[in-house]
């Protein structure tokens, strides 16, 4: 049974099987790595989305700060590095392929190779830790489409589930929480808010998924993690339609409402996110940062989970969880761990009409 077709809601969200793989498919969002390549990569991206154009180009002026490269695909190509290394040493050995959804290596291409490598069953671990339309509905479409796209003879594919709740990714996180706080004067840090950032997405995209749910478990198990009794959850990296509502506060909104309160020291994590990428780059180190600064407020960021030895190993036991009977799924809080087959409803992008 393949989390790619339609599953009826009477079905179990888990998959109890052990089941064999033969390779690992690493899925992303993609991002140019040239100057060239910037205006094309946002057209992809937003192709479709009714995205103005003078919008396009506000963005494509953030790669410029970074002479057009996003660092997304390094970062990713950094975490198989560390991923083939673990699972190297501790098994189970699987080839390891890396695909995108925007840019190169286009998932089709990637998929297309490892047909041509003989592959028949594989793994998908989408670099996402929340349940949405764009963060998990929209690659498994992404996947379908180019399987549709190559033609009878493709492999079959399981998305590992998501792990906004996981140990492995909970506890890097509280880690480099307490790192960013550590980081503020000790008089001070029982008047400082940490503050948790994801990506916005329209309200009535996320009305179809946990999304917002997972976000402010995730935040609170961090925040509890780390002792922080002040903490809130804010939203960045807006795009689309300005007639579209999109989930809110701001991050921008919510730092001057703080300064507004009387808060000097902020921590910002950017939970929504495994890896400093453009997002976090341009958004929070450098918009929130100077708006902060003009504020007269002092703004330390957290570090995102990246190659972290804990989430990393993570990704082994969720790879584990595939190949074994009955197995063990490890999660904290109160939700219980993500199914790993999705019902036909799930993560809709809207109402269906």
């Amino acid at each position: 049974m393949s989390i790619f077709g339609a599953q009826s809601l009477a079905d179990s969200r888990f998959d109890e099987q052990a089941r064999h793989y033969d390779a690992l498919l690493v899925l992303s969002f993609g991002g140019p790595e040239g100057e060239a390549d910037v205006i094309p990569f946002l057209e992809n991206v937003t192709r479709g989305r009714n995205v103005p154009r003078e919008r396009l180009m506000e963005v494509a002026e953030h790669y410029q700060h970074f002479g057009g490269v996003s660092p997304i695909n390094a970062q990713n190509r950094a975490l198989i590095a560390a991923l083939e290394t673990e699972l190297g040493d501790h098994g189970p050995t699987l080839p390891i392929y890396f695909g995108n959804r925007n840019w190169h290596p286009f998932v089709t291409d990637t998929i297309a190779q490892m047909r041509t490598d003989g592959v028949r069953r594989a793994l998908v671990f989408v670099t996402s830790a929340f349940s949405t339309w764009s963060g998990c509905r929209q690659y498994r479409e992404d996947v379908i489409r180019a399987l549709e796209t190559l033609g009878p003879g493709g492999p079959e594919f399981d998305k590992i589930r998501v792990f906004y709740n996981h140990p492995g990714f909970i506890e890097p996180m509280i880690e480099l929480t307490r790192d960013a706080l550590e980081q503020v004067p000790a008089n001070r840090r029982a008047t400082t808010e940490v503050v948790f950032t994801a990506h916005s997405v329209p309200i009535e995209m996320a009305r179809h998924s946990a999304y917002v749910l997972q976000l402010n478990e995730a935040a609170r198990l961090i925040a509890e993690g780390v002792g922080a009794g002040q903490y809130r959850l804010a939203y960045q990296s807006r795009s689309g339609s300005p007639r579209i509502p999109w989930l809110e506060p701001d991050i921008l909104k919510e730092l001057t409402d703080l300064h507004d309160q009387g808060i000097s020291d902020v921590v910002v994590v950017p939970l929504g996110f495994i890896s400093d990428h453009m997002e976090v780059l341009f958004d929070l180190d450098h918009e929130a940062m100077d708006h902060a600064a003009e504020l007269g407020m002092t703004m330390i960021r957290s570090a995102t989970v990246g190659t972290h030895p804990r989430f990393v190993r993570m990704i082994r036991e969720l790879i584990l969880e595939r190949t074994t009977e009955h197995p063990d799924r490890p999660y904290v809080g109160r939700r219980g761990p993500n199914h790993d087959i999705c019902p036909v409803n799930c993560c809709l992008l809207r109402s269906p009409a």
